[in-house]
């Protein structure tokens, strides 16, 4: 048999049910007598996986999924309700980062301590521990107790005993976002150094980025029930359905493509209907003008808080006025989490002249290539004009919802230039 049709990990029938009890003396009572007084909580319900070695594998879901409780129950962590897991390989697992670290202990005493406690023995961990020091680079801290250390000395430390004790089956769960951006930059080196070496990985993680750029498969989880499994952007284009129910248990499509006409308003559970929204945005302006729906729509229609990078997409706002406005004018800004204004337009930048009548419902859709860099955004909409040389706002609405841009590529800066490369 080859390798490549060996199974490192094989998950059959996994099922994991919590008894959930309203009082902890409800406990107590269904032990003397027969009346069950517990609900069923399913954190997993009959998942199967197989896992080939040498296979990049990850798993996405949204929180509680279940995604943590797999691999709790993979590593040993956990014991299921039913169902089995079968290993094959020695596993090294980034799950909860120093969870059995001493701090009391020095870093040095916590090295030997973590690396016994995976099964090596102390000559095996001598011949590691350059390796994990290098790693960290805490420099004469690894000497003072781990209660003295700062958090980012914490993970660097942990990770670089998690990683460096060459495992054939490495589990991960978010842990390649620790530290400092320098420190991630050198765990994903590791990782891909990992996948280089044909070592089997299982990669949980809300990152789509990275779950697009290194798996070569994807199993979506969706309140503990495998919904589907395939190809890494097949199965985060289900996910970013499922982030805004437009996806049932199933896998079935109950998604609403956002056509031309649609005349739902946002109180008739209309577009925003479909994307996750800031409760705290903030509104001001006159309401001559008054924004009623908005929408985000990726480039197959869909409406979603989630663009491919690379993709075109659309923003789509419906306004209705209340008043007669002459030239209003209709505006987007998309900003980094720090508040920096990236990229945005409006219908005066784009030369586009709209009149308007007291009663008109207009819809304006800006549509465009999505070339700013993966990671989180947030979306400010607004309606304004000019009355004589006063300038009036109608109607904005600052930070109404996140856009997050999906990229399995990250140039410098906000923009990506789309360069075309040629060596001669």
């Amino acid at each position: 048999m080859s390798k490549a049709n060996e199974i490192a990990i094989k998950v059959e029938n996994l099922t994991k049910m919590y008894k959930l009890y309203d009082k902890p003396m409800d406990r107590l009572k269904e032990s003397f007598g027969r009346k069950v007084r517990y609900r069923e909580h399913y954190a997993l319900r009959d998942i199967n996986l197989d896992i080939r070695k040498g296979e990049t594998v990850g798993i996405i879901g949204t929180n509680g999924s279940g995604k943590s409780t797999i691999l709790k129950i993979i590593t040993g962590v956990l014991n299921p309700t039913a169902g089995s897991v079968t290993i094959d390989g020695r596993i090294s697992a980034l799950l909860e980062l120093g969870a059995g670290f001493n701090y009391e202990y020095t870093g040095l005493q916590n090295v030997y301590l973590n690396g016994t406690m995976i099964g090596f023995s102390k000559q095996e961990i001598d011949q590691k521990l350059d390796a994990i020091l290098s790693f960290a680079d805490i420099g004469e801290f690894i000497h003072q107790p781990v209660k003295t250390y700062s958090s980012g000395m914490f993970v660097r430390l942990a990770f670089a005993v998690a990683i460096n004790i060459d495992p054939e089956i490495l589990i991960v769960d978010e842990a390649l976002s620790v530290g400092d951006v320098f420190f991630q930059a050198k765990c994903y080196k590791k990782f891909e150094e990992f996948k280089e070496m044909g070592k089997t990985i299982l990669f949980v993680s809300h990152d789509l980025g990275s779950v697009s750029k290194y798996c070569d498969r994807v199993m979506l989880l969706n309140h503990g029930i495998k919904v589907a499994e395939g190809k890494p952007n097949e199965m985060i284009d289900l996910y970013k359905k499922v982030l805004v129910n437009q996806v049932d248990d199933e896998g079935k499509d109950t998604s609403a493509k956002a056509e031309e006409g649609n005349q739902h308003s946002m109180t008739e559970n209309g577009w925003s209907h479909f994307l996750q929204l800031n409760p705290n945005r903030e509104e001001y302006g006159d309401k001559q003008a008054e924004i009623i729906d908005f929408a985000v729509i990726d480039d197959a229609g869909n409406i979603t808080n989630s663009i491919l990078k690379g993709k075109m997409f659309s923003i789509k706002m419906k306004v209705r006025f209340h008043e007669d406005v002459a030239y209003p004018i209709f505006a987007f800004t998309i900003k980094n989490l720090q508040g920096t204004d990236i990229t945005g337009t409006n219908t005066m930048f784009e030369k586009v002249e709209v009149e308007a009548k007291k009663g008109d419902i207009r819809e304006i859709t800006f549509r465009q290539k999505m070339d700013i860099q993966g990671s989180e955004y947030l979306l400010s909409l607004g309606c304004t004009g000019y009355l004589g040389d006063q300038f009036e706002v109608y109607h904005r609405m600052y930070d109404v919802c996140n856009i997050t841009v999906v990229s399995d590529k990250n140039t410098v800066g906000f923009y990506d230039m789309n360069s075309e490369i040629e060596v001669k």
